[in-house]
């Protein structure tokens, strides 16, 4: 992205909050009005107290100092306040639009973009371009009005002398240029990776079971050992560079002041200039010295914004790949019948997962979906709501094509169970009403109840008011899926999608789930994949998919009977087992 982009882009964000902008503007050009002010000052006090001994003005000199002093005080404030709040004000739109942009992708694109990444944009890059806009953009800009209202003075004290400045200025200025490019590489770099230990980090918090189980605490360790490694070592260049660039800054500007003492000082010993020219000279060049200065310091600073601003843009400038077609109507209320027509899907073009399907769904019907691993079942599932675009054919609900309805519309209308319960670190009763949270309290206990969860529920310290911790982490595997499923009764939606719902349970827990999920699944369309065949017996219809082709369907007997995959899968589970556990389906 080109600078001139970059800044207009930044412009945009600025622009609502301009009224703001231009306050802080005029304060900070009082500001430094006024600092050349005190600079000019210097001459009076030198020629007309010290050299012409004038008692009267000694008596004002003070209060005009005091007077300019108060006056530059409340300028400061001014343009301080109104430009951190515009700032504040910047940011906190932006943060909000990425979350917002974010929650607009489709499920592919968390598949290819980081968790940590993805909160590393929004925090640590927005700040980042908090920083470059509040303080740095608008801090140069302070500076740059100071440096011309200085030189003004320098040059109406004395212009020969000003021609020196002149050319050293450009100077002073050429290795800010030359370190410009450096620093936004270094920012680059630095902010990648950070948010590549921001992943990890997640990654290993979320998954420490896992790492203590396999004893894996020292690999861990090791690899974010790595990357902090590998970020130090990006800041100290950094820190290198930003270094090499104050004493530089600082050599040149001695220059520009011993360049001046000596051509000054000439002139005053030969009478051209008085002491008190000299001095004021002096001292605006010293003020003018100080605000160059700080240019150099708010280069990297500025450069991070910059590279921060770019990642930023980039994100939001990812287009949704499933997103609602000009024109996308109401989808009515489901009655009749789910359909797959020549339905085939890929998540790369090499390689699809399903092939040709072609597939009814009756309204009212219990459709279990087996097969093997990797065979292309939850994918098939996943683009009833729209989570994935199918790559060719089309799905019809009651015969409206779902690429053709509003998103909104057609979840509405589908409530999903999966084998990993997704809960909030919120109450049982906010995460149970969770997508219509005005529903009444009777509603959430009658769902309860419903789900089995109530009396576990009940047990809790606070009850429906408990706090339940990041993913439900004060609860039981079991009970996660119990409150899932009085969330999906509470939704009441007419299509039901169960992916493996208790595979991963307990039979104590599994049993008291299946109890649970009967009452879900009663009036409603279900597609339930399983991997434990005996919990699917006495589904409407079995479905057998391999290799992203339906392979073989019928009920549980005719399968068994004529089947040859479906029966396969079952002598498998069952060839060790004189029992089997009690069925899902109703």
């Amino acid at each position: 992205m080109e600078n001139k982009e970059l800044l207009k882009r930044i412009y945009l964000l600025v622009k609502p909050h301009r009224r703001r902008l231009v306050i802080a503007v005029v304060g900070m050009v009082m500001v430094a009005g006024l600092t050349a002010g005190q600079a000019y000052m210097v001459k009076p006090l030198m020629d007309r107290i010290f050299f012409d001994q004038e008692q009267a003005l000694l008596n004002i000199l003070p209060w005009a100092i005091v007077l300019i002093f108060l006056v530059k005080g409340l300028f400061y404030y001014l343009y301080r306040y109104m430009l951190e709040s515009a700032g504040q004000r910047v940011i906190r739109e932006l943060r909000k639009s990425i979350f917002q942009h974010i929650h607009t992708q489709p499920t592919s694109f968390f598949h290819k973009t980081t968790t940590g990444e993805l909160i590393s944009r929004i925090i640590s890059d927005v700040t980042l371009i908090h920083v470059a806009i509040s303080r740095a953009l608008i801090g140069l800009l302070k500076d740059l009005v100071q440096i011309i209202a200085l030189l003004g003075v320098v040059f109406y004290l004395d212009w020969q002398m000003a021609l020196i400045v002149f050319i050293l200025l450009p100077v002073a200025f050429t290795p800010i240029v030359n370190f410009a490019k450096k620093f936004r590489k270094y920012s680059v770099s630095n902010q990648q990776t950070v948010a590549l230990i921001s992943n990890n980090v997640h990654e290993t918090i979320a998954g420490q079971r896992v790492v203590k189980a396999f004893g894996m605490e020292r690999y861990e360790a090791k690899r974010f050992s790595d990357l902090s490694d590998r970020l130090y070592h990006i800041i100290a260049r950094d820190i290198r560079l930003n270094s090499l660039q104050h004493p530089l800054m600082e050599f040149l500007g001695g220059l520009a002041i011993a360049a001046i003492i000596w051509y000054g000082g000439h002139q005053v010993l030969s009478g051209q200039s008085t002491p008190g020219t000299f001095f004021a000279f002096l001292a605006a060049l010293m003020m003018v010295y100080e605000p160059v200065k700080n240019i150099g310091g708010m280069n990297i600073t500025i450069q991070q914004g910059l590279a921060a601003a770019i990642r930023v843009f980039n994100l939001l400038d990812t287009k949704p790949e499933i997103k609602d077609q000009p024109g996308a109507i109401i989808l009515p209320p489901f009655r009749k019948a789910i359909k797959f027509r020549d339905v085939s899907f890929s998540y790369n073009q090499a390689n699809p997962t399903l092939r040709n399907i072609n597939l009814t769904v009756v309204a009212g019907e219990v459709l279990a979906i087996v097969g093997p691993s990797g065979g292309g079942k939850t994918t098939l599932v996943n683009l009833i709501p729209r989570f994935f675009e199918v790559s060719a054919g089309k799905i019809l609900l009651d015969d409206h094509d779902i690429s053709e309805v509003t998103q909104t519309s057609l979840r509405d209308q589908i409530a999903i169970v999966e084998q990993q319960t997704i809960l909030f670190n919120d109450t049982v009763k906010n995460n149970i009403a969770y997508g219509d949270l005005d529903r009444s309290e009777d509603e959430i206990v009658t769902v309860a109840k419903a789900a089995h969860a109530y009396d576990f529920i009940q047990e809790l310290p606070e009850g429906f008011d408990t706090e339940i911790g990041e993913g439900g982490a004060r609860l039981s595997g079991g009970q996660r899926q119990r409150i899932s499923i009085a969330r999906a009764l509470l939704k009441n939606a007419p299509i039901l999608i169960l992916d493996e719902a208790t595979s991963s349970l307990d039979t104590e827990s599994e049993q008291e789930v299946q109890k649970a999920l009967a009452n879900l699944m009663k009036n409603r369309t279900t597609l339930v994949i399983a991997h434990r065949l005996s919990t699917i017996q006495n589904a409407d219809r079995i479905l057998v998919i391999q290799e992203g082709r339906i392979v073989e369907e019928g009920t549980h007997a005719n399968l068994l009977a004529d089947g040859n995959v479906y029966r396969e899968l079952y002598n498998m589970q069952f060839k060790n087992s004189n029992s089997e556990p009690s069925n899902l389906t109703p």
